[in-house]
């Protein structure tokens, strides 16, 4: 069978406690696949294509960029997951993405399917592990949505937010990085429940994102803040009842202080520490304990047994135009390393999506 060109992008070398850059990934255009699964007697007899691997062979559509990837370009130990293991330097990175099933052993997948979930950052992947794949059934909603609102960002925010932080009508809530993939969902999710909602970014341009297109009742820019306690006393005089974590070190040592009694916090991610060659100690931790606050880290592919219920929560909401999603999107695999790197410098307005393919 004839082969093809398979466009990669390739992890040149661990990127260790620094922040990467777009020379730390390149792109290739020598590998090579064929756009069929082998028959499986002609498979070698070993552990990758043992006959209890389901292999499944995706053309990838769309590629997301996430704040975790960072964690990924270097050696990390303890990460349980399929989709949290760290990258190979010389070989190709992976992430979540929207895909369509060119060929497949999988029971539950056929030719032509559409799937979301790990797939690597490529042309054409060859996946082992397919039960990280979620079938697509509603294609009335932009494809590129897997890739975000109703994809582990999305479930990232329900998860996160009403499962872990039980909100209440008229309760007061902090976000941090607020206008990302995550935290634009868990200011509509908290405004849908009645609660006051501020959220915190990087720009003055998101700052009017966040209260002119995601209603969020307040927003500051937090470069903008010389004490951060300050501003969040100006913003919750009567303190913070459930703050949703993206950024960790001086913030979440602010919020600390700013929390009222029986707060609870959202440990979703701390995007200020994964560059730094010291992560900032925090130093007002005994807050927790003072206020009794439930402070809750979790991973979301725990989770993934909720989506059919996440679901059902979010489909109708976003085709009645009650919950809204930013994209900023990129054209073409080549560009993806430039997408991703910059995540980290704040060059996004929204879910960052690489375009790989629009079929």
């Amino acid at each position: 069978m004839a082969e093809v060109s398979n466009k990669q992008v390739i992890l040149r070398d661990y990127v260790v406690k620094a922040l990467p850059k777009e020379s730390d990934l390149c792109v290739i255009n020598t590998a090579t696949i064929k756009l069929k699964l082998p028959a499986e007697t002609d498979q070698p007899a070993d552990a990758v294509t043992s006959s209890k691997v389901q292999l499944v062979l995706l053309k990838n559509l769309y590629l997301s960029c996430d704040p975790y990837q960072r964690l990924l370009m270097e050696s990390v130990q303890g990460l349980s997951v399929p989709s949290m293991s760290s990258y190979t330097p010389g070989s190709t990175i992976h992430g979540y993405g929207v895909a369509k099933v060119l060929d497949s052993r999988n029971p539950d997948l056929k030719a032509g399917d559409l799937v979301w979930g790990t797939t690597n950052w490529e042309e054409y992947s060859l996946i082992t592990t397919p039960q990280v794949l979620f079938k697509i059934h509603h294609t009335d909603i932009p494809l590129s949505y897997y890739t975000g609102i109703l994809g582990m960002p999305g479930m990232t925010a329900y998860v996160g937010f009403y499962e872990i932080c039980s909100p209440k009508k008229g309760e007061y809530v902090f976000i941090s990085a607020a206008a990302g993939a995550v935290g634009q969902l868990v200011g509509q999710f908290a405004k849908l429940m009645g609660c006051y909602v501020v959220g915190s970014a990087g720009s003055n341009e998101k700052v009017d994102l966040l209260k002119n297109k995601f209603g969020f009742d307040e927003a500051f820019n937090y470069k903008e803040e010389n004490d951060l306690n300050v501003a969040l006393k100006r913003y919750f005089p009567e303190g913070i009842d459930i703050y949703f974590e993206n950024v960790g070190g001086k913030t979440l040592d602010a919020v600390l202080l700013n929390m009222r009694l029986h707060g609870r916090i959202s440990g979703c991610g701390m995007i200020s520490q994964y560059n730094l060659d010291k992560p900032e100690g925090v130093i007002n931790l005994m807050q927790l304990i003072y206020k009794r606050i439930r402070f809750h880290g979790f991973s979301v592919p725990d989770h993934y047994h909720l989506y059919p219920k996440f679901l059902d929560f979010m489909l109708p909401h976003i085709r009645q135009g009650k919950i809204v999603y930013v994209e900023d999107i990129v054209e073409g695999l080549e560009n993806g390393p430039a997408a991703l790197v910059g995540l980290f410098k704040g060059r996004n307005f929204g879910r960052q999506v690489v375009v790989v393919s629009h079929d």
